[in-house]
């Protein structure tokens, strides 16, 4: 665990199921700070209360990570709450898989809205302040898909290709800001539970059942990343199961 003087402000995006929840549970462990983010509130509100009861410094606030200001607002209670921002943990995302002849139109625009627009709202929201304050560390949660193209999963893929190209870029931009991707493959998560193909969303479901890791052994990359020395940039992750081709 951390001591108060190594204690971090962390907020984290998503953070109401999957590795966004793992994380808090883990950040919130080792003795970090949090403020919790996501849409479903009730749920933010429960993991926010059991951390609390642990002994936890957590707070948590609905937000939009596709809404410019509630991305915004979302940075502002962080500094309200803690009086700065050493951490962001860019987490949301979705992945309505279907092959591109479907022409899912509105969900090619959801994936660009929450994974990459929404990843570059988080750095717009909290980078000035990392800057003023003289350091900061901003995490951002690709995924094996930005590494490799599968059928049904090309406009998923942009995206997390575009959070890949997005944090190499604003890494040879910074030197006091320390930046990094983490890359999962199939992890125990709700993002093969909602939209896409039918076909698509069963063939993932299944290859997941089968070989998906637990959240938690992604929570555990990013607290290696975020637990290093401010010298020391963790650039790049990739957490896949052994079994996964």
């Amino acid at each position: 665990m951390t001591t108060s003087a190594e204690s971090k402000t962390v907020l984290v995006t998503g953070a109401s199921s999957g590795i966004g929840e793992a994380t808090a549970r883990r950040l919130a462990g080792l003795g970090h700070r949090l403020l919790l983010g996501a849409r479903r509130t009730a749920r933010l509100a429960s993991l926010s209360e059991e951390l609390r009861a642990g002994g936890s410094s957590v707070a948590h606030r609905e937000l939009d990570v596709t809404s410019l200001d509630s991305v915004h607002a979302f940075a502002a209670a962080g500094i309200e709450e803690y009086g700065r921002i050493d951490v962001l943990i860019n987490n949301a995302g979705v992945m309505p898989l279907s092959p591109i002849a479907d022409l899912r139109i509105a969900e090619w625009e959801q994936m660009i809205d929450v994974n990459l627009r929404g990843v570059l709202y988080g750095i717009a929201a909290v980078l000035p302040h990392m800057q003023h304050q003289g350091g900061g560390h901003i995490v951002n949660v690709a995924s094996t898909s930005g590494h490799r193209v599968d059928p049904t999963a090309a406009v998923y893929c942009a995206t997390k290709f575009g959070v890949v190209a997005l944090s190499e870029g604003l890494r040879q931009e910074s030197r006091d800001i320390r930046v990094t991707v983490v890359s999962p493959g199939f992890t125990q998560s709700e993002l093969t539970h909602h939209g896409g193909s039918a076909e698509a969303r069963a063939a993932a479901r299944a290859a997941a059942e089968q070989l998906a890791i637990p959240a938690s052994a992604i929570a555990d990359a990013i607290a290696f990343a975020v637990d290093q020395p401010m010298h020391v940039d963790v650039n790049e992750l990739i957490v896949r199961p052994a079994a996964q081709g």
